[in-house]
């Protein structure tokens, strides 16, 4: 699969994502794909278990805002912001592809947080 028609795909799976469409949101998937959430040290196995805990999260996303997508060959990266019930949540998804499909993906999360102001003057604000 070349990296144009995989951008694409991820363009897609966002897209998806955004709008709450669990079906499409998962035709990235292989079967087999593992997702891993390092934080909370939880490993989902499968599409199938991947996709019914999304639609069971008692908290549904009411936003997704892609920033960047990178990626090179099989290794793609998202970093992007998710709102939920009015809190964000910064997110960076690590896919590993094989055969056009997701084999393999890694999400981190971070909570935002205040700047300390010692570090303001070497720093400008960014959104």
């Amino acid at each position: 699969m070349n990296e144009e028609t995989i951008l694409e795909a991820l363009k897609a799976h966002w897209q998806a994502s955004a709008a709450g469409d669990l079906d499409a949101e998962h035709d990235i998937y292989d079967d087999d794909a593992i997702c891993d959430y390092p934080q909370s040290g939880e490993r989902i196995q499968g599409r199938a278990n991947l996709q019914a805990l999304r639609s069971h999260h008692p908290g549904k996303p009411s936003g997704f805002d892609v920033r960047r997508i990178q990626g090179d060959g099989n290794l793609w990266i998202t970093e992007y912001s998710i709102s939920y019930q009015g809190r964000i949540a910064y997110t960076v998804s690590v896919m590993e592809f094989r055969d056009g499909k997701v084999v393999h993906e890694t999400q981190y999360f971070a909570d935002p947080f205040e700047a300390p102001d010692w570090r303001s003057r070497w720093v400008e604000r960014i959104a």
